[in-house]
């Protein structure tokens, strides 16, 4: 009865062998991509783009996350870049700037199209070409 139960057993494992489509290599299946965050994007290439105004003393990331989407939505609503970054006036007070930490024009402009890239892509090419016209990117 034992025999008879191994050669069963052993058939059944041979059967269920012959009707995978493996040949002995596992299946590849895709691996699920890590979706990045926005503010994770924008971090990171603020950090790689080691920030020459911010050598001595820059903003925590807490600080510098306050912009990006507040950029956006000033972007999305029509505004230019020289109105974002304007302080006086009529102007949206959104240049990159803390209590003790500043920001050189160039690195604000750098800064701001990192933020436009991973925030709200949709307004890159305008950004840049406003940039551009200005001579300052």
């Amino acid at each position: 009865m034992r025999h008879h139960a191994a050669t069963v057993l052993l058939a059944a494992g041979l059967l269920l062998t012959g009707c995978s489509k493996t040949d002995g290599k596992a299946d590849a299946k895709p691996s699920p991509s890590k979706a990045v965050s926005k503010a994770d994007a924008f971090l990171h290439a603020v950090r790689a783009a080691n920030v020459k105004s911010w050598t001595k003393k820059g903003p925590t990331d807490d600080e510098l996350l306050d912009y990006p989407q507040e950029w956006c939505d000033a972007l999305d609503a029509g505004h230019s870049v020289k109105w974002l970054f304007t302080t006086v006036g009529d102007g949206g007070s959104l240049y990159p700037i803390g209590v003790d930490w500043g920001t050189y024009e160039a690195d604000a402009d750098a800064v701001l199209v990192m933020g436009v890239k991973a925030y709200c892509p949709r307004n890159l090419a305008d950004v840049k070409e406003q940039l551009r016209a200005t001579g300052e990117y």
